[in-house]
This record gives C-alpha cells, sequence and structure tokens, in this order.
C-alpha cells in the first residue's frame, strides 16, 4: 500500500510529464515552445514539430504507466516507471546540456523512488 507521499509524488511527476506532452505535441512551434526548449527559431520548431509531437507520445506513455501505477496500487509497476522517468532525463539533460531537465524530471522521479524503497 502506497502511504500519501508516494501518491504525491507519483502524481506530481505524471502531472508534469502531462504537461510535458502538452507542450511538446500543442505547444512546439508557439513561442512558449520556442522559448521552453531553446529552439533557434519558427523554422527550425515547424522543420521539427513531427520528431517533438513523438517525443511527447512517449512522454504521455510514462504519464499513463504512473498513473496506472496509482489506479492499480502496484508499487513495482511505479517504481518501473518512476526508473524510466528518472534515467530519461538524466539522458536527456546530458544529451541536451541542459541542466533543467535534471530537476523538472529526474530529480522528482528519484524522490518518488526513494520513498517507495525506504517505505
Amino acid at each position: 500500500m502506497k502511504t500519501i507521499q508516494i501518491i504525491i509524488i507519483i502524481g506530481l511527476v505524471a502531472l508534469i510529464h502531462i504537461y510535458i506532452v502538452y507542450l511538446e505535441m500543442v505547444l512546439w512551434t508557439t513561442k512558449k515552445g520556442i522559448k521552453t526548449f531553446g529552439l533557434k527559431n519558427k523554422e527550425f520548431a515547424e522543420e521539427t514539430k513531427v520528431m517533438a509531437a513523438n517525443q511527447g507520445l512517449y512522454n504521455g506513455f510514462l504519464a499513463a504507466g504512473l498513473i496506472w501505477s496509482l489506479i492499480t496500487d502496484k508499487t513495482d509497476v511505479s517504481l518501473f516507471f518512476l526508473i524510466c522517468v528518472f534515467v530519461a532525463g538524466i539522458y536527456g539533460s546530458y544529451s541536451t546540456n541542459k541542466k533543467s531537465i535534471l530537476y523538472v524530471q529526474s530529480i522528482p522521479a528519484l524522490l518518488g523512488i526513494l520513498f517507495i524503497i525506504l517505505n
């Protein structure tokens, strides 16, 4: 059984990923999307919008998995998806040289992992 702290952190990580889905699939070519992802310009955003939508879809799967883990109350499912988010955040931060990804994705996922392990 999950504690309220674990439920809150998993819910928070899921919400973060739902917002990332929205940014990547809907706002990529807007001023907000271009600024958020540090894109060169509108033309570059247009050229890469299909790739961004694909990334958004993957983030949606992570959010869906986390929500599923809350509905089923399966700790191993929660751990799996939190670890996936953690690794994706580390790789994203490293590959794009944006430390913000580490803070937005990896740190909350790591907190969830630690809460589950220590519970």
